[in-house]
């Protein structure tokens, strides 16, 4: 039993790998374009260098022509100018090629070399047109909260039961129990126990937890026991560059990917669930465990097991 709060996909018997597709089929973005949040203008499908006209400083002529056809999910805006903008996007990483990394960087370094603001979210599931404006109005909403409270430190003493990001807003929830409204995974958490009381799964729990490398990105972990030793799992890694939505990278990794298996588990009728073996998992448990000094927080998963 699990005791606990890339791509591994495995299908059938005995953990066997399927030779089936794993990717969800894409649905078309919101109609309309353009998102209007908190007095912000969201803009999908962006250029680089549609937002940097000029080749920076220290940014070789290589590199621009590079860079500048970089391509953002989303940027966000202030049309009166008095917040700085910021980009979003939504990565499946292990389709990449080496060239598209490469591209990647050079458009990284662009960003660094004029203070753009990116948040950079991996994953094999969660995805720009499906996804991307739910995650980019949950940012929005998490730096406005951020904007209007101030650093959480500076009151911590004055108001010590106060949220202490938008992630931590306690409201009530749609079934009438007080909670965390503004928990990514709560939709999935509710699907999982659905499909439990259908006799689909053989636990309801929808465990997880979160790793924040010291000299890499913030990833969440998630997952769930379909049959007896066979898991669906998610993995979400974010990279934060020069961003911050007062929401811990680590836990906003770990609710994407909370969230995530919840939208396999929604489409689990059309979409075969790429299942994990357990001993696949604790290998890569014991993976992370050899490397806890390269974490900051390394015993905060120490507890968990997959037996």
């Amino acid at each position: 039993m699990l005791r606990t709060k890339g791509q591994m996909a495995e299908t059938g018997s005995g953990g066997r790998p399927s030779t089936r597709s794993t990717r969800l089929p894409a649905e078309p973005a919101a109609p309309g374009g353009i998102i209007e949040r908190a007095g912000r203008i969201v803009r999908p499908d962006q250029r680089l260098g549609q937002l940097v006209p000029r080749r920076p400083e220290g940014i070789t002529g290589n590199q621009w022509n590079a860079a500048s056809r970089g391509l953002f999910d989303f940027v966000v805006s202030d049309p009166g100018g008095q917040a700085t903008p910021f980009a979003v996007e939504l990565v499946d990483a292990s389709v990449q090629t080496a060239q598209t990394q490469r591209d990647d960087r050079m458009k990284h370094a662009v960003c660094d070399a004029v203070g753009l603001e990116l948040l950079r979210v991996e994953s094999a599931t969660l995805q720009p047109g499906t996804h991307g404006r739910r995650i980019v109005e949950y940012v929005i909403d998490a730096r406005a909260f951020l904007a209007a409270t101030g650093d959480p430190a500076e009151y911590a003493e004055l108001a010590p039961d106060a949220p202490r990001s938008y992630r931590d807003i306690i409201g009530r929830l749609p079934d009438g129990n007080s909670g965390h409204v503004n928990d990514l995974g709560a939709v999935a958490r509710s699907i999982a126990v659905d499909a439990y009381v259908n006799r689909e799964l053989v636990d309801p729990i929808l465990r997880s937890l979160h790793l924040d490398w010291k000299d890499g990105p913030a990833e969440g972990w998630a997952w769930l026991q379909v049959r007896p030793g066979a898991y669906l799992f998610e993995r979400v890694r974010i990279w934060q560059h020069r961003f911050s939505c007062g929401v811990e990278p680590g836990r906003l990794a770990e609710d994407l990917a909370t969230m995530a298996v919840g939208e396999r588990l929604r489409l689990r009728e059309s979409v075969e669930l790429p299942l994990t073996g357990r001993d696949r998992l604790a290998g890569e448990l014991d993976g992370v465990r050899g490397r806890r000094d390269e974490l900051l927080n390394p015993y905060a998963f120490e507890h968990v097991s997959f037996d």
